[in-house]
Formats: structure tokens, C-alpha cells, sequence
């Protein structure tokens, strides 16, 4: 992609109207534009690394046996009001202009229709296990949208729900799920600590998050300094300096951001919607549920407050939306595009910087603003040397590669 040709432009100075620093770091890189509190688009830019976390994502939940669908986001009342759900105040009721009440919300979440769905389905324990799930916007009516991406009316997420015969089956599959969600954390570049958190009236037992520790995070965790069994604080009752429960070792409170959960719903969403199936007995018996959440744009946001400096965005390899930025200096175009097309050929995706009114400062500014993990500049010096300058982001040191061996190299 060349940046003379990109839809955006980046920003010199942070919007004033926000606190958060992937806010103001994606904003100013041109990742993501704000239309109302709590609700951003997604610009070329941002989209790509949305698109390269989803692709994460599909593939560890295919890994486990989900299977992809996508369901509306505009659900009928009666869903909601099978489960009790429909006066809950996080929704936002959508109707006609011409109608007195709402017949529909947004969905905030999917187990309701899903559920009505399945029981067209399911009906013998040979149906079973089963696990579908989505990428969807969610849209919640968030009376303190802030933060950027980690507290938004409108955001993106993967919604997992799965079927069982048992709960027995349900927590097999729950471990499944535990270390899909650690490997599509590691994948994209955050350490995250497994935590203990309440249940609700939908749960059979406690609920799981998984946290990153972050200055900025809304949560606060105890976690523990060796063995990082952790609670959170909203349930826990450890504090700072306590024994951990499992190994004895010290306790420590930690602010956090979730970027993902999962719940045992066990067999209220089955019960609202007489999802039953016939056991190898031939017996009735309610299906037992379990449901699983990622924030991919809140992901994306986590990813910024964890990866910066005082210059940008330090992305990691696998969701960066470009591995390689390519800056051209000293008018030399023409050697700096036969070298963007060969990179290109090779198989490697790469921003190049062919402004020619722009100075080197600037170049050098955007590219550490946009944080691609890998910089290469190619200038009447370097050409001297038929080489490249190469830089990783981040990094102080640079180095010049071999034209020839650019492509082996990158």
C-alpha cells in the first residue's frame, strides 16, 4: 500500500476530547475515527488489524470444533422477554418511526435467539456436542462510553456458545476454550492472567476472565506473585499481602483490562426455550450451555495500552497491519518502488512512504506513529551501498541489508 494513496492522513496532536492512550494513538495514526461517544470507525488502517485478529481468532475456535454463523444484530422482543431479558437497561430498543413501542433491540448478546434457533436442532444426544460462533457488533447503551475501544456503545466481538449432554461435557469443553483463549492472547501479543471472577442468575458456578495488566485497566485483580492463581477484587476476598490460596505466596492487587470471558450457563437458556434433547435412555433432558466472549476491537485497544512508547504504536508481528514500512528519501522513487514491488512479490506486506513533499522527520515520525515492526529506508546513501537501511521498532540499532538479500532478510 503506498501512503500517498491511503484514504487517511495522520495527526500531529491527539484529540483533545479524549484521556486514553489507544485512543489518541490510534486517532492520530489514522486507525480508527470517532463518530459519537463510544462509537469509532474502523479505518483501512485499523480494519486490517481487525481483520488479522479475527483471523486469529476463527482459526483457534475452528481449531476446537466452533463453527461460524452470524446471526442479527436486530432481535425480537420475544427472545427477550423468554428469558426475562427485555427490561434490562443495557439495551437499546430499536423501532419505526411510525411505531409507538419496540418490538426489537439491539442485540447485546445472542444466547436468547441462538437458543431458539438450536432447539430446531438438537433433540437426541447424538446432536451433541455442538459449538457455533460469531463476529458480531454488539451494542450496548454504555452510560460511561470512554477509553477509546475499551468502553464503547458499539464494538466488535466473538460470541462462542456450546451444547452439552452433561456439565461434565460442558467443563471438558470449557478447558478447551481456556487454552484456545491463551493461545489466541499469545498470538496477539498480550500476557494474560486467568482469573476468578462471580457468576451470575444465567451461571451454574463461578465465571472466568482473562486480564491484562494494564495502569489504565478498570479492573483490579489479586493475583498471585508465583503461581498467578488470581481473583477479581469485585468477589475476591484477598487483599494486598495475603497468602495465595494455592502455592503460599504473596498476594498483589494489579489494575487490569478484560479482554475476554467465558461463563457455564448450565440449562437456564435451555429451560426459557424447552431446548431438551433424548438422552441414550431415551429420556428428556435439558441441553447444558456454555458461552465465551472475545472483544476484538476492545482486544485491539488493549494491544495499544500495552504496546507503546512516547513516539507510537509498537505492534506485534501477527496483528500489525503492515509488517514492513518503506521509506523513500532524496527523490530516489524509482530505485525505492522496484524495491516496494519485489517485497511485495515475496510475499511481504508493506506501507510504503512515497510522499515526496514530506521531510525525513516526518516519514520517520509517521512511521513510528503507525508502529509497523520493521522500518527500511532507502536514500542516495544507502543506494551507495546497494543496500537498505533496516530498523526494528522499538530499537535503537540500525543496519544495512543487501539489496539483493532485502527480500530473504524481511
Amino acid at each position: 500500500m503506498k501512503l500517498s494513496k491511503l484514504f487517511t492522513k495522520t495527526l500531529r496532536e491527539a484529540p483533545k476530547d479524549e484521556e486514553s492512550i489507544n485512543a489518541k494513538l490510534l486517532i492520530r495514526g489514522g486507525f480508527i475515527f470517532k463518530n459519537s461517544a463510544g462509537i469509532y470507525t474502523f479505518l483501512p488502517l485499523g480494519w486490517r488489524v481487525i481483520e488479522k485478529l479475527a483471523r486469529i481468532v476463527r482459526e483457534e475456535i475452528n481449531t476446537i470444533g466452533g463453527e461460524e454463523l452470524f446471526m442479527p444484530a436486530l432481535v425480537e422482543k420475544k427472545y427477550w422477554e423468554a428469558t426475562g431479558r427485555w427490561d434490562v437497561e443495557i439495551g437499546f430498543e430499536a423501532k419505526g418511526k411510525k411505531e409507538k413501542n419496540s418490538a426489537f433491540v439491539l442485540g447485546w448478546s445472542h444466547e436468547d435467539i441462538l437458543t431458539s434457533m438450536a432447539a430446531k436442532f438438537i433433540s437426541s444426544y447424538k446432536d451433541l456436542p455442538r459449538a457455533v460462533y460469531q463476529i458480531q457488533t454488539k451494542f450496548r447503551n454504555e452510560s460511561r462510553a470512554k477509553s477509546g475501544l475499551l468502553r464503547g456503545r458499539e464494538f466488535l466481538m466473538k460470541d462462542l456458545y456450546s451444547f452439552h449432554e452433561s456439565e461434565n461435557d460442558l467443563f471438558r469443553y470449557y478447558d478447551l476454550v481456556k487454552r484456545a483463549y491463551f493461545r489466541i492472547f499469545n498470538r496477539s501479543g498480550l500476557e494474560v492472567i486467568y482469573t476468578l471472577a462471580a457468576g451470575g442468575v444465567f451461571t451454574i458456578s463461578d465465571t472466568h476472565e482473562f486480564q491484562a495488566l494494564s495502569s489504565v485497566g478498570e479492573d483490579k485483580i489479586f493475583v498471585c506473585s508465583k503461581c498467578h492463581y488470581a481473583e477479581n477484587s469485585e468477589m475476591s476476598k484477598l487483599k494486598d499481602g495475603d497468602k495465595c490460596p494455592k502455592c503460599g505466596a504473596e498476594i498483589q492487587g494489579k489494575k487490569s483490562i478484560e479482554v475476554g470471558n467465558i461463563f457455564p450457563l448450565g440449562t437456564k437458556y435451555s429451560e426459557a426455550f424447552d431446548l431438551k434433547y433424548s438422552d441414550k435412555d431415551g429420556n428428556q433432558k435439558h441441553v447444558v450451555m456454555g458461552s465465551y466472549g472475545i472483544g476484538i476491537s476492545r482486544l485491539m485497544g488493549t494491544i495499544v495500552e500495552v504496546h507503546n512508547d512516547g513516539m507510537g504504536i509498537l505492534w506485534p508481528e501477527d496483528v500489525a497491519p503492515f509488517k514492513v514500512h518503506l521509506i523513500v528519501l532524496d527523490h530516489r522513487n524509482q530505485e525505492a518502488d522496484k524495491i516496494y514491488e519485489d517485497l511485495e512479490k515475496s510475499g511481504a506486506e508493506v506501507l510504503y512512504d512515497d510522499r515526496v513533499e514530506q521531510s525525513a522527520g516526518e516519514k520517520f515520525a509517521d512511521a513510528d506513529l503507525i508502529g509497523c515492526p520493521i522500518r527500511i529506508v532507502v536514500s542516495k546513501k544507502t543506494l551507495e551501498k546497494d543496500s537498505a537501511e533496516i530498523k526494528l521498532r522499538g530499537q535503537q540499532k540500525t543496519g544495512l541489508v543487501k539489496l539483493i538479500n532485502l527480500a530473504d532478510k524481511i
